[in-house]
């Protein structure tokens, strides 16, 4: 009888760089491949433990003098939109949302790259290609998908939608919820408020499974751009001790 057990994953740790969102602060990072018959399972364990994907590349912070990184996942069965919130789904009535396997499109790349030149022009994804956004949608051996949002058009609701796209999401699907590991959207469209409409679409898939959560990756403390991901609520951070309900005035309860 074969005994043999699947190797465990090796993980590296990175040189230190300067932190994109604090920039007086150094950055490591951990990491292990995610390959295999056994990636989806050490996906789900991986993110449950803080660690986000890039690809086939798991990887957390390991910064030496900082904790500001803080995974956060949305309690998706107590969520109570706010009425902002409920003033964005409104107004994103007439968009339809599908779910596709992971393979990228011309379409897609040409919305991506307005969102990049518009959002992100001296980011580290500003001089991505076609060929760099192809791996980053098809380079998983986990179940990732990638949602479309577009606007609806008369013959919708026959087949896939119609309409132009105005948003993407590519998504993990785990034993546990949805993590987004990237959203992006039409500039043009900033009234529209469309990367809080695709969270909110997110937890709403994640409630209609049955579901618990919704990952959204880390909050980084002291950086404005990611204060958005704290208005979720309630919603869970890991600390040094597990997941823990936060409520907007700080952690308050352990989870698990």
């Amino acid at each position: 009888m074969n005994t043999q057990t699947a190797p465990s994953p090796q993980f590296y740790l990175t040189a230190p760089a300067t932190c994109p969102y604090l920039p007086q602060e150094m950055e490591r990072k951990v990491f292990t491949h995610m390959v295999g018959e056994r990636a989806p399972e050490l996906n789900d364990l991986l993110t449950q433990g803080g660690f986000r994907r890039s690809q086939n590349i798991a990887y957390r912070p390991a910064c030496e003098s900082c904790r500001a990184c803080i995974s956060v996942r949305i309690v998706a069965g107590e969520f109570s939109p706010t009425r902002s919130m409920r003033r964005i789904l409104a107004l994103n009535s007439d968009v339809v949302s599908t779910e596709y396997p992971a393979e990228p499109s011309s379409e897609q790349y040409s919305l991506f790259r307005r969102y990049l030149d518009h959002r992100h022009q001296k980011g580290g994804m500003s001089d991505m290609s076609v060929l760099d956004y192809a791996m980053m949608v098809e380079d998983t051996h986990v179940n990732t998908k990638i949602i479309e949002y577009r606007l609806k058009v008369e013959g919708d609701g026959i087949g896939a939608a119609k309409g132009p796209l105005i948003s993407a999401a590519l998504t993990d699907k785990m034993g546990d919820g949805l993590s987004m590991v990237y959203s992006y959207f039409d500039p043009e469209l900033s009234d529209r408020s469309l990367g809080t409409f695709m969270i909110l679409d997110h937890i709403r898939k994640v409630r209609d499974r049955g579901l618990p959560h919704v990952y959204l990756g880390y909050w980084v403390k002291g950086s404005r751009k990611m204060d958005y991901k704290t208005k979720f609520l309630p919603q869970e951070h890991l600390m040094a001790q597990g997941w823990e309900r936060y409520t907007g005035e700080g952690t308050v309860t352990e989870s698990d």
